[in-house]
């Protein structure tokens, strides 16, 4: 219900432990249909028996009327997860629920050391509660209540810490026809298309991105077709409940889908981003930017694929915007192997402004770009871009993922700075020395210890080039190290 990205998540990547037990009760269920056909029925009965829903990203997408059978009531305060509205509809019902984040993490330099940033290391906290109340099968009301702290950090900023304050607060509504499904959202909530490398919820950083909005989507056969119009929630460390949202700053989008040999996606779309009063190192005034992106990515076999193009036109004030992003991941994994290992190469590549001074602007906007496509430790920002990124991802046990990657950096070119996530020119490095950034190593490792709660720990190491060194930067590292529960 979420976004192009949560539906191709679930299309593509699902939980190996899942897949697993699927092909053994298949595989029993052949061979018990063979030799006695009531048992085939009765094991065929039980496999359709529901099951408890897992923890997603978006807790509104998960459904727990199932727990409507008390057999599956078999974990600790279940009845805070289902606490039923009219007797004898399973479909009405309020389900209570919580995440909580925290990391850890250590910097020796961020924004590379420019401007004397002195080494930090704090811990970042999220905590969430929310409400999920189902009238019935076709009307919801969902309320996040987020509480982000950043403690001991040096230079806190608005992605860093939030105190009490409204995460989400929408009402939805869906209904099926005959060929298709449409479905509305009202109130605050959050967007994700894809990889997030352009629209993205912002789990990275402590405070995620929320927007003001109506949505709806159409969904039949293999096509999907969705817009909204909204206002990005602007976030406020002053006091409880002070964030907003005004015609200051808006995002609209239109998109479409559709599946194309067999379950791949192809996916376009067009979005109208507006903000007032914004500067760029060689534009400054009101922005209106019109984006329009392309995507296909799919399966087949052990590969799998995803590229999309983003061009954008445009005004900043007085000059013109002409500005582009591509980025692609492709790799394949040997699932005969053991660990099943996956080798993979992404690129990517953004537009600077190459000509200051002529009216117009080349430096691409991420727009609301995921902290976690490149890394976590914010070094790589996608504006005046060229990365390479080779990587080989094991997995030693079940539940245990180890991912080393490598990524090379250039300027696409030296007329425009170098930037760090989002898109911050780094001081001292427009229209001077070689297009070559630097590189970094990444070392990852994520574990689920149970349904509930995983683990993860980052490191970094960035190897910064001339350019950046003359501009007084020096070489980075980071560590992250991270535990999530939800409930």
């Amino acid at each position: 219900m979420g976004s192009g990205a949560n539906r191709q998540q679930s299309r593509h990547t699902p939980r190996r432990s899942s897949a697993t037990r699927l092909a053994i009760a298949s595989l029993a269920a052949g061979v018990l249909c063979a030799l006695a056909p009531h048992h085939a029925r009765a094991d065929d009965a039980a496999a359709k028996t529901p099951q408890r829903p897992a923890i997603q990203s978006n807790r509104w997408e998960e459904d727990w009327s199932v727990l409507a059978d008390p057999s599956l009531r078999t974990q600790p305060f279940d009845g805070l997860k289902y606490i039923p509205l009219i007797p004898g509809d399973p479909h009405s019902y309020v389900s209570f629920g919580m995440n909580l984040r925290e990391r850890f993490e250590t910097l020796n330099a961020a924004n590379f050391g420019t401007k004397a940033t002195a080494p930090d290391s704090y811990l970042l906290q999220r905590l969430q509660f929310h409400a999920d109340i189902h009238l019935n099968e076709n009307w919801q009301i969902f309320t996040q209540i987020e509480d982000a702290r950043a403690f001991g950090k040096n230079v806190i900023t608005p992605v860093d810490q939030n105190p009490l304050d409204l995460r989400l607060a929408f009402v939805a509504y869906t209904q099926t026809f005959g060929d298709g499904t449409f479905k509305a959202r009202v109130g605050r909530q959050d967007f994700a298309f894809d990889l997030q490398r352009f629209v993205s919820s912002r789990d990275g950083p402590n405070v995620r991105q929320s927007f003001d909005a109506v949505w709806a989507d159409w969904e039949s056969g293999p096509w999907r077709v969705l817009g909204f119009v909204s206002r990005p929630v602007q976030y406020n460390n002053g006091a409880p409940f002070d964030d907003v949202s005004n015609d200051h700053f808006r995002f609209s989008t239109f998109r479409v889908e559709r599946h194309v040999l067999g379950n791949n996606e192809l996916s376009a779309y067009y979005a109208l981003y507006q903000r007032d009063n914004v500067s760029y190192l060689d534009a400054r005034g009101d922005e209106r930017r019109h984006a329009f992106d392309i995507r296909f990515a799919g399966k087949h076999d052990g590969l799998d694929w995803d590229i999309e193009a983003m061009g954008q036109t445009g005004e900043v004030g007085a000059s013109n915007i002409r500005a582009w992003g591509l980025g692609a991941r492709t790799g394949y994994t040997f699932s005969g192997l053991g660990w099943t290992p996956r080798i993979g190469l992404q690129a990517d590549a953004a537009s600077g402004d190459g000509h200051p001074g002529d009216g117009k602007l080349g430096t691409f906007n991420p727009l609301f770009p995921n902290g976690y496509y490149f890394t976590l430790a914010g070094f790589t920002g996608y504006a005046n871009l060229i990365h390479l990124k080779p990587s080989l991802t094991i997995k030693p046990v079940e539940r245990l993922t180890l991912t080393g990657a490598v990524g090379l950096q250039w300027r696409q070119t030296t007329a425009d700075a170098v930037y760090v996530q989002p898109n911050i020119a780094i001081a001292g490095t427009a229209g001077r020395g070689s297009p070559w950034s630097g590189f970094y190593t990444q070392l990852r490792a994520d574990y689920a210890f149970n349904a509930n709660l995983t683990g993860a720990v980052e490191f970094v190491d960035f190897r910064i080039g001339d350019t950046l060194r003359q501009a007084g930067a020096h070489d980075s590292d980071y560590l992250g190290i991270e535990l999530k529960y939800g409930w």
